[in-house]
Parts: C-alpha cells; sequence; structure tokens
C-alpha cells in the first residue's frame, strides 16, 4: 500500500504545472503518481506517457520540464531523476516534517468522525442457539462481528452491533425433552456448571438416546424387509423421542404454559452463560433480538406478501416465494402446519430492525455455508419493499478449525468457545513466565497481561486471515513474541512506552511540533511514510469488510519500526533534535498500533 497526502499535493502541483507549461487543463485522472522503485532515487514517480498529447515533447524533455517547474516552484520537490518517460520525485524534508506534525496533532489520525448526516450502518453477528454454548466457530464470528463494527465506525459510519438469538425451535426442544427426562431438577447453580454448558450437555444426552432409538428401529424395518437407506430415513422420523420433540415445539407455538415456563427457565441460564463468554470476549451488542418475537412478524409479512401476489400458497397449506425469474428455485416460508423457517424469522427480523432503526446499510456477519440463504434474503426483501434489501450485504466466513486432537470439548465434536479462552490465558501466562517478562510485576499485573496477550494472540491469528478463506487456528503458533502474531505486536508497543518512559524520566520534553528545518535520514522517512499510509488502510478495511487489512498493517508497520530501532538508537541519539524527531516518530507508531490493534478489538499493555 502506498497512499499519502503528499500524492494530493503532487497531483494538484503536477495539474499546475501542466497548464503553466502548457497552457492546458489537465483532469485528475490523467495524473498517475506511485511509489518509486527501490532501484531508483525517489520516494514518488511520476508516469508522464498520458501528458505526451499535451506536451507534444519526448518523454524525457517533459518529465524533465516538469521535474525543473516541481523544484522552482513547489516546496514538495527537492530534487529529481528522469528515467525514460518516468520522473522520480525525492520530497523535501520539510514536507515529510510537516506530514508528521498533522499525524502527532491528532489522536485518532487516519479515522473519520461521525456527523448528523452519517449512514446508519447495522452489523448483525454471534447468533448463537440457545441448546449449546458457544464454539470456535462462534469465536471468529463474533471477533469478525466486533471488528467490522469497530472498522465501520472508524470510516465515519453510525453503527448498531446487533444479535439474533435462535431461541425457539426443535433444537430447542431437544435440550428441554432431555432436561425433562432424565435432568432431576438439576440447575447450573446445583450442578456448578455455567448454564449455557448444563443445557448443551441435555442436548448432547437427547442426541444418545435418539441415535439408539433409530439404531434399534432401522434393525426393525430392515428385518421387516426395508433396504438400510429406507429403514434409516423412517427411523429418523419414527423414533419416538423425535415424535415428543415435535409435539413440545407445536405446544410451545401454541403457548402451553408448561412448556414455555420451562423454555424460559432454561432460555434464562443460557443466556447468563453467554453473556460470561461475551464478556471475556470483549465483545457485546446494542441490541438483542430474539427469534421467538421476530417469527411471528415474519409470517405476518409473509402473509401480506401472499395478499399482493408476491408468494403463493400450495395445495397443501405451504407458502412459497417462486425465485424462478432471479435464475433460482421455489423457497419454503411457511411449513403446511403452519410453522415458519427461518427465512421467514429472517425476513421479521428485518422488519423489526427497519422500525427500530433508519438503517442505510445491513451487514450480516454469517458462515459461508449460508451463502445461497442471503441470495435469497435479499430478493424477498426487496421484493417486500425494504430499501437496503437488494444491497445487503453477506459478510460471508470460512470455517476455523484446530490441529486435529487439541483441545477438544465436552461434547467431543467442537471446541469450546470458554475452554478456548481459558487455555489461550494459561498458555500466554506459563510463556510469559518462563521467558522472564513478569519479573518485579505483582500478580495481578501479572494475571491483567496474561489475559490481555492471551487474547490478543486468539484475535489476531483468526482476524489475520482473510475471513472468506478457511483456516487453522493454532494456538501454540499464535503466542509467539516473533513473527506474524498479536503478542509480537503487542510486546513492540510495550517496548515503545518503556522508552517514552524513559525519555521522561531523563527530563527529555516530546515537542508537540517538529521544526520543518530539521533533516531526516532514509529510514525515518519510510517510518513516516508507513504511518501515513493508515489513513487509507483504514478506509480500504472499510471498502472490503476487511479485519485481516488492519490486522497485517499492523504487523508491517512493528516490523519497520523493530528494523528502524535495529540500525539507529532513539535516546542515544547524537542530537537533542535527532532525539526529539525519533520519539515523535516512536510516539505516533505506539498512537496508531494501539489504534490499530483497537479496530481488532485487541488490547495493549503498557508493559510486558
Amino acid at each position: 500500500m502506498f497512499f499519502m497526502y503528499l500524492d494530493i499535493d503532487l497531483t494538484s502541483a503536477v495539474i499546475k504545472a501542466v497548464k503553466e507549461l502548457y497552457g492546458a487543463d489537465v483532469e485528475e485522472k490523467m495524473v498517475q503518481v506511485g511509489p518509486t522503485k527501490k532501484e531508483y532515487e525517489g520516494h514518488f514517480t511520476l508516469v508522464v506517457f498520458p501528458l505526451l498529447k499535451i506536451s507534444k515533447k519526448s518523454p524525457e524533455a517533459t518529465a524533465e520540464e516538469i521535474g525543473q517547474y516541481l523544484t522552482a516552484n513547489t516546496s514538495i520537490v527537492e530534487r529529481y531523476n528522469v528515467v525514460k518517460g518516468f520522473l522520480n520525485l525525492v520530497v523535501s524534508d520539510a514536507m515529510w516534517i510537516r506530514d508528521l506534525n498533522y499525524i502527532n496533532e491528532n489522536e485518532h489520525y487516519g479515522e473519520k468522525q461521525q456527523t448528523q448526516e452519517s449512514p446508519t450502518v447495522m452489523i448483525e453477528y454471534s447468533s448463537p442457539n440457545t441448546n449449546k454454548p458457544l464454539h470456535l466457530g462462534h469465536v471468529r464470528n463474533n471477533l469478525l462481528g466486533w471488528s467490522l463494527a469497530k472498522i465501520m465506525e472508524a470510516n465515519g459510519n453510525k453503527v448498531v452491533k446487533t444479535n439474533i438469538v435462535n431461541d425457539r425451535g426443535i433444537h430447542i426442544c431437544k435440550s428441554m425433552l432431555a432436561w425433562q427426562k432424565w435432568g432431576n431438577g438439576v440447575t447450573p447453580e446445583s450442578a456448578g456448571k455455567k448454564g449455557d454448558h448444563l443445557v448443551g450437555d441435555f442436548y448432547v444426552e437427547f442426541d444418545k438416546h435418539y441415535r439408539e432409538e433409530c439404531k434399534q428401529l432401522q434393525a426393525q424395518y430392515e428385518k421387516e424387509g426395508m433396504d438400510a437407506e429406507a429403514a434409516a430415513t423412517k427411523a429418523k422420523d419414527e423414533a419416538p423421542l423425535i415424535k415428543e420433540a415435535h409435539s413440545m415445539l407445536v405446544k410451545w407455538e401454541q403457548g402451553d404454559k408448561e412448556v414455555r415456563d420451562l423454555w424460559t427457565k432454561m432460555n434464562s441460564w443460557v443466556y447468563a452463560g453467554f453473556d460470561e463468554t461475551y464478556k471475556a470476549l470483549g465483545v457485546g451488542f446494542d441490541k438483542i433480538y430474539y427469534e421467538s418475537n421476530t417469527y411471528l412478524v415474519g409470517k405476518k409479512k409473509v402473509e401480506e406478501g401472499l395478499e399482493k401476489g408476491l408468494f403463493f400458497r400450495k395445495d397443501d397449506g405451504s407458502v412459497w416465494a417462486d425465485l424462478t425469474n432471479d435464475g433460482l428455485d421455489q423457497k419454503l416460508l411457511i411449513r403446511s402446519d403452519g410453522t415458519s423457517v427461518y427465512m421467514t424469522q429472517d425476513i421479521g427480523t428485518a422488519s423489526m430492525r427497519f422500525n427500530d432503526y433508519p438503517i442505510d446499510k445491513m451487514i450480516y456477519v454469517v458462515g459461508n455455508e449460508q451463502n445461497y440463504h442471503f441470495q435469497v434474503l435479499s430478493i424477498l426483501l426487496d421484493r417486500l419493499g425494504f430499501e437496503w434489501g437488494k444491497d445487503l450485504v453477506h459478510f460471508s466466513y470460512g470455517m476455523v478449525e484446530l490441529p486435529n486432537g487439541k483441545m477438544k470439548s465436552r461434547e467431543g465434536t467442537v471446541v469450546d468457545a470458554d475452554d478456548l479462552i481459558d487455555v489461550m490465558i494459561s498458555d500466554a501466562k506459563k510463556i510469559s513466565e518462563e521467558a522472564g517478562k513478569f519479573q518485579d510485576m505483582d500478580e495481578a499485573e501479572r494475571n491483567e497481561i496474561a489475559r490481555n496477550v492471551g487474547l490478543g494472540a486468539l484475535k489476531y491469528f483468526i482476524l489475520k486471515v482473510d475471513a472468506r478463506k478457511n483456516m487453522l487456528f493454532n494456538p501454540e503458533e499464535s503466542i509467539d513474541f516473533n513473527g506474524n502474531t498479536g503478542p509480537f505486536i503487542q510486546y513492540t508497543y510495550a517496548r515503545i512506552r518503556s522508552i517514552l518512559r524513559k525519555a521522561a524520566e531523563q527530563n527529555i520534553a516530546i515537542p508537540s511540533s517538529l521544526s520543518e528545518n530539521l533533516s531526516l535520514n532514509e529510514k525515518e522517512r519510510e517510518l513516516i511514510l508507513k504511518l501515513e499510509s493508515y489513513r487509507d488502510v483504514v478506509a480500504q478495511a472499510g471498502r472490503d469488510y476487511s479485519p485481516s487489512v488492519i490486522a497485517n498493517y499492523c504487523y508491517e508497520l512493528t516490523k519497520e519500526f523493530n528494523q528502524f530501532y535495529h540500525d539507529y538508537s532513539i535516546l542515544g541519539a547524537d542530537t537533542l533534535q535527532e532525539k526529539e524527531i525519533r520519539l515523535v516518530l516512536a510516539q505516533n507508531v505506539a498512537k496508531v498500533i494501539r489504534n490499530g490493534l483497537d479496530l481488532l478489538g485487541i488490547e495493549v499493555p503498557e508493559r510486558m
């Protein structure tokens, strides 16, 4: 990435030069300014070929004349060289210092402020089911959603963070039925367990007994002459447990008091558990919606669509949308027994949200297995008249897995989020102690740093990967104080803060503004250039909905600073002016690292 305010200044100066030299107005898009190749001297290169029709001169002569004009008439260019049709420009130190001063003045450099006219962006993430605890897939979802919200805010949007809880349906009834049959009145308090884990245990218990029933029925049907595949299908439908669960779902939809009371009680256990996990992850929401409320609104919107001829009813009473003109198939919206499907619920949720907030853009953070679902939802919402329906964004992300055999959850199939968080923090503490990073710290500070480093490692490792890709999360690789990891970046931040504290102890005041008469070395210019580009990195992350752009920029900036620090002493510089320049640089590298990591939901410790 190579973007600066200087490129804007240079473009304006070139437009003025062409006007002065050749008496012609030139469009901004014809002024091609980019980074100079490493083998040539210069910071920016102007490609002069698009300007030859105006100059009516050779590439070399045109470049020479523009170079002479910029050197003589602006304070931007110190000197230049011409290589065929390319004008390589060396930017003056005064301009570099001016840009550094601007960055230094702005605590949130590169981020845009919200205004009254800012669009409202709603971001949905998490979307858990109340029949089991959050797992590794939810961790990636929540981290992506939270970071995306921070990035959209940094791009000047009003952001509403929202969650839709899947608190109804057959999966919920399975846990409830299992608790009734085998729970013996157990509660989270009596079991000494988080509520979401306890309810999840009963979901697993249901599945265990259900599979056993299916196995016995399949054997019976095969004995009666059915083939294995048909017998297995029939067994799944006819097993007494699944029939009981379906009966419970019908009672729930009919408002049966006993079923509803049990549902309310068990869901309250789950919500308390979820809240603990969200707090540990450092994520939250502005508004939580519940499918138990939204599905009725969805059914109503579908009935309205049916009356308007947008949908059709089949002979069995089910309601469908015909999407064949959109290149898709027919989509079920209400079953023949009157119960709703996920699509109906999403329509209802969208309707409630649109009434609650002036939504300009809606972003759904949902895994890529739901790509087709959101393609259909977009068409249906647009058909129903939601202004943002056609342009809704499905922030589609890939699967995340751990190396085989590591950190198996209580269920033995997925990785529990709470287990993962605990292991990351304990591993961070152990590694930090072994590396001698906890000297002269009390237990409270050690625990806080271990929490920061453990969660920073987890969040960074997940967010540095392009969200669209499947990924393998390796806990051991993530907690490394070298390489492209969260702890490496956090450690560099803490190192800079230590340098700044030592400067204060030596009574070296860091100036709020540097004189533009100072001289810089090339490494200092490169570091200013890297700081400058943060503005465009934030903008790109917002355009592309990409936390990984921020993550990898933070790593590149950290590498650049460490190389600079290796080559040049800060507090041991030869002159006070050199110390001041380097302290201002270090101070702003720390600031941008802190702000960048904050967009990823990562905290930075003041010392490590």
